[in-house]
């Protein structure tokens, strides 16, 4: 398997650190809203990156923190007037529902960062005494110019980042030995949740906090860290330089970055008023939809979500559940149990399907390609299975199908939907018109009920339907 490693830009051949164990940390998000579409592509993306792993025999120590201290965290309270442990765990509920809705595994490990502030003071400490961190009035900074390698992931010059792109800076310079030097610990101000620590009551930079979290639950040296592209600089790049300074060791010896997704071919925010929620999306086009759309171009290019972009996205989706169906239908009716002669010889020239899949996933975790090759299956199953079909064919093609979709993360069973008495017994009236050749009838019925939201079809099997 191929991973692109933002560390070295090009593809490199995976070879975890401890034979048949990967340890992957993936940043989470910080827990002050609802999560927000950009917050769901490197939840559904490295989710995804798990599953293919642990296809391929892996097992997967998977952590993904939730921050849940921040200034925006501390603002939303201070408005409401109530903590802001209130706010980050009303919000850490909201974002595990959501991540079910997307079908997101939970994580070996969902660390909070307020749970883990001990470790972090431990690993300032060690970063102080050896000399890459210093105090000024109770603000621990760290030296970046200290560490040798600093740059090395964002590919960014120290120098540069001085002279010539001061927007790059963070605040503060008057008290740091270098402008580039950036927080570890920061003293509280009035109103602020706080800790005790040796250099004042305060609480974390962000950066550090990652960096313990990883460090606790997977150790000091893992396999893969990832998020988004927003995160190589300064977050990224900071948790590495703290992480090595203080360990000793490399931190990750693969960093994955999916890219950014605009709303109607412009940035998400809330002053263009575009600022979509996973929750608002999901409502009106379906979750797995949306998961659909996220797979369906590779993880390192950028996503343009549209309303016509997500509609196309459901009506693929609902391409392979019906086929996933209409296996399960061939099987339940199916005369013979077992399977023909010409069904064998199918199924061996089915394999090639799986290893187109396979083909694209080990290419740089290529989603957009592997989707492909399961509509290629779907298009097998359409034109090799029917009446005549054996239930084992039936069976087999379906599993075919959904353990790929598995691997994606995309449910292809139907969950069971009742309807009201009313569209059933139309319905069933319809059927009766079609038997008595009233087409004319069982043609307005059909319309009725497409314009109450159900769509229905005609097939081998007998009449399905399902919402437009």
């Amino acid at each position: 398997m191929q991973l692109y490693n933002q560390l070295s830009k090009k593809k490199e051949e995976f070879v975890p650190i401890e034979q048949g164990e990967v340890r992957m940390y993936v940043c989470g998000p910080t827990v002050y809203n609802f999560i927000h579409i950009g917050n769901a592509r490197p939840m559904i993306v490295f989710d995804t990156a798990r599953r293919y792993i642990e296809y391929k025999g892996y097992k997967v120590n998977y952590v993904s923190n939730f921050t849940d201290v921040d200034d925006k965290i501390i603002a939303k309270a201070l408005v409401e007037g109530v903590k802001a442990e209130e706010i980050s765990n009303r919000y850490i509920e909201e974002c595990k529902k959501d991540m079910v809705a997307m079908n997101v595994r939970p994580a070996t490990t969902h660390p909070q960062a307020t749970k883990e502030i001990h470790g972090m003071i431990e690993m300032i400490q060690t970063l102080v005494n050896k000399g890459y961190a210093y105090n000024v009035n109770g603000t621990v900074y760290f030296r970046t110019r200290k560490f040798a390698e600093y740059g090395k992931l964002s590919h960014k010059n120290l120098d540069d980042l001085r002279s010539g792109r001061r927007f790059l800076l963070v605040t503060g310079e008057d008290q740091k030995e270098d402008p580039l030097d950036f927080v570890l610990w920061k003293p509280k101000k009035e109103g602020e949740p706080f800790w005790r620590a040796p250099w004042s009551d305060g609480r974390p930079g962000w950066h550090i906090e990652c960096s313990e979290m990883s460090k606790r639950y997977l150790g000091e040296e893992i396999d893969i860290h990832a998020g988004g592209e927003d995160l190589i600089f300064p977050h990224h790049e900071n948790e590495l330089a703290q992480s090595e300074c203080c360990n000793g060791k490399i931190l990750a010896r693969y960093w994955l970055h999916n890219a950014f997704v605009n709303i109607d071919n412009r940035k998400m925010s809330k002053s263009l008023k575009n600022f979509l929620t996973v929750r608002e999306i999901g409502e009106k086009y379906d979750f797995q939809a949306l998961r659909f759309f996220m797979l369906s171009a590779h993880y390192r290019s950028h996503l343009n979500f549209s309303e016509p972009i997500m509609i196309s996205s459901r009506h693929a989706l609902e391409r392979i559940v019906t086929a996933v169906n209409m296996l399960k239908r061939i099987a339940t009716v199916a005369n013979t149990e077992e399977l023909l002669v010409d069904e064998q010889e199918k199924l061996v020239a089915m394999k090639i399907y799986r290893k187109k899949f396979e083909e694209a996933m080990d290419d740089d975790l290529n989603t957009a390609d592997a989707i492909v090759a399961v509509f290629e299956l779907v298009k097998f199953a359409n034109t090799k299975a029917g009446e005549g079909s054996s239930k084992a064919f039936a069976e087999a093609v379906k599993m075919e199908i959904t353990e790929l979709c598995d691997v994606l993360g995309l449910i292809t069973e139907k969950t069971e939907e009742t309807l009201d008495s009313e569209i059933e017994a139309m319905i069933a009236e319809r059927q009766v018109a079609r038997k008595d050749r009233n087409f004319a009838k069982a043609d307005l019925i059909r319309e009725e009920l497409l314009g109450k939201g159900i769509v229905l079809e005609d097939t081998r099997e007998g009449v399905q339907w399902k919402r437009a």
